[in-house]
């Protein structure tokens, strides 16, 4: 056995009909995590029997609104956790790289956000049009806020809690992950990028419009932009925590898969 030292780790994991896909992620969530939020929009399968019955001491929240931003938004307040990571539940993103985000977080940075276009990252899921779409956010991004962002539009990220005290939150669907970015960079968080591997989708459809989501990521984008000296969406930066470190014992695997 290994020995690490980590703080206490939130995972949020929005569903919706994702009864299928959880048996392939929530026992691949590692050992470091202390809490699992689970936010179901309204299911109508039976995402949440089986959440409970995979782990029994997860936290299941209903969605009182809709979209993705929304979900999120629920979780990141019902979390108790030092460190919030954001996870999809169909399987696109590994739960073993929850590990890599936090010891990311634990080198003196606030935002962790995962990138596939960094060396060690990859996807097995993004289409073509979907490729030049995001690289033309993300390089209009850099453009606009002086940055080198390789990935805007992917949603394996992780932060300190404490940064929620001085980021607020407003949108509610997939724009979610440029939102929060954004607005970490305004309230000049450390922000730093994590290689992820984004997989194909186990079971069901995504929700993501390539089209509609994208202009409504532009209109984030744009509108962040326009309101930085207003500081929208931000009150004063929250310092830096003493945060309680726990001892972990990580046994030694060859390796998961989904």
């Amino acid at each position: 056995m290994e020995v690490h030292t980590y703080p206490s780790v939130s995972v949020v994991i929005p569903t919706r009909n994702e009864a299928l896909n959880l048996p392939h992620i929530l026992p691949e969530i590692p050992t470091i995590v202390t809490e699992v939020v689970l936010v179901d929009g309204h299911s109508t399968d039976n995402t949440i029997a089986v959440a409970r019955e995979l782990r029994p001491d997860i936290r299941i929240l209903t969605q009182q609104g809709r979209g993705k931003g929304d979900a999120m938004r629920a979780g990141f307040a019902a979390c108790t956790g030092d460190i919030i990571v954001m996870l999809d539940a169909d399987g696109s993103a590994h739960p073993a790289e929850i590990t890599l985000f936090v010891e990311a977080l634990m080198n003196d940075y606030d935002f962790a956000k995962g990138s596939r276009f960094l060396k060690g990252g990859g996807s097995h899921d993004l289409t073509w049009l979907r490729a030049i779409g995001n690289f033309g956010l993300c390089q209009f991004t850099n453009i606009l806020y002086g940055r080198r962002f390789s990935d805007l539009c992917y949603g394996y990220n992780a932060f300190w809690r404490y940064c929620l005290e001085s980021v607020e939150l407003d949108c509610t669907g997939f724009e979610i992950e440029a939102q929060l970015c954004l607005r970490m960079h305004k309230a000049h968080y450390r922000i730093v990028e994590v290689p992820s591997i984004e997989h194909q989708r186990i079971h069901g459809e995504s929700n993501l419009r390539t089209f509609p989501d994208g202009w409504r990521v532009l209109k984030t984008i744009l509108k962040e932009f326009l309101s930085r000296n207003k500081q929208s969406g931000l009150t004063k930066r929250s310092p830096r925590r003493h945060i309680q470190h726990t001892e972990i014992e990580i046994p030694t695997t060859e390796g998961i898969g989904i």
